[in-house]
């Protein structure tokens, strides 16, 4: 895969999400802001290049500022798994940061790409100095893990009409709609669908047929809209 590409310093100059009231970052100081935007680098990464690969050893707090991802595990026989779906803005790799382990997976763009990677030993030198904001992050991990256990019920006890219904939800909720209000905002191969739905792909075409032909969801090439959310939470909560 082609590598991120470092943004020119007139389009950092237009990337300053450290004073964004809805992020971690909002309780840090004048002085602790200036420490990050001093020790970040801002990279550009295409649509299908990788962020980061399973094995490798992160460098420092990996943000998603735009664009979308998905962080995928490789099981046997090069079958992926999709553990998690990433939206801005939001951290990625940050398990194998804090853990001082190598990445256990990998993530890739699923559209153009903005990344903010903080270099590590000023990120901690910040945590240390601010504790409201480890306890913001501690408190997103913490959230994610609990997203991540139910997803491990999801995958391992519902029927495959569940635990697709589930990962269509998931994506209405994680991305939101298109102005239509019925079309998911992101668009996913069949394969990519089967693999965050613990499924073969041809199981995942199959069973987004019949929710078609059910009149639940309608589907042009890898446009999904839902047509009755009502029954499509049912399907998921019963599945």
């Amino acid at each position: 895969m082609a590598q991120g590409l470092p943004k020119t310093d007139s389009q950092k100059s237009q990337v300053d999400f450290l004073d964004e009231k809805m992020t971690v970052f909002h309780v840090l100081t004048k002085k602790e802001k200036e420490i990050l935007r001093k020790n970040q680098t801002l990279t550009t990464y295409k649509k299908g290049e990788i962020i980061y690969k399973e094995g490798e050893k992160p460098n420092g707090l990996i943000c998603l500022i735009e664009g979308k991802a998905k962080i995928f595990k490789e099981g046997v026989g090069g079958r992926e798994q999709i553990v998690r779906m990433a939206k801005p803005v939001g951290f990625i790799g940050y398990r194998a940061l804090f853990a001082e382990e190598g990445y256990i997976s990998s993530a890739l763009a699923l559209e153009d790409c903005l990344v903010c990677t903080f270099e590590k030993s000023s990120v901690f030198k910040v945590m240390q100095s601010n504790s409201r904001l480890a306890m913001n992050i501690v408190r997103y991990m913490a959230r994610e893990l609990g997203f991540s256990n139910n997803r491990t019920v999801t995958l391992t006890q519902k029927h495959i009409r569940g635990r697709l219904a589930e990962s269509l939800v998931f994506l209405k909720e994680t991305y939101g709609l298109e102005p239509d209000a019925k079309t998911i905002k992101v668009y996913l191969s069949r394969e990519d669908i089967a693999n965050l739905s613990n499924m073969t792909t041809s199981n995942a075409i199959r069973t987004l047929s019949n929710f078609a032909a059910e009149g639940v969801i309608s589907v042009d090439g890898r446009k999904i809209s839902i047509l009755d959310l009502d029954r499509l939470a049912r399907i998921s909560e019963h599945g």
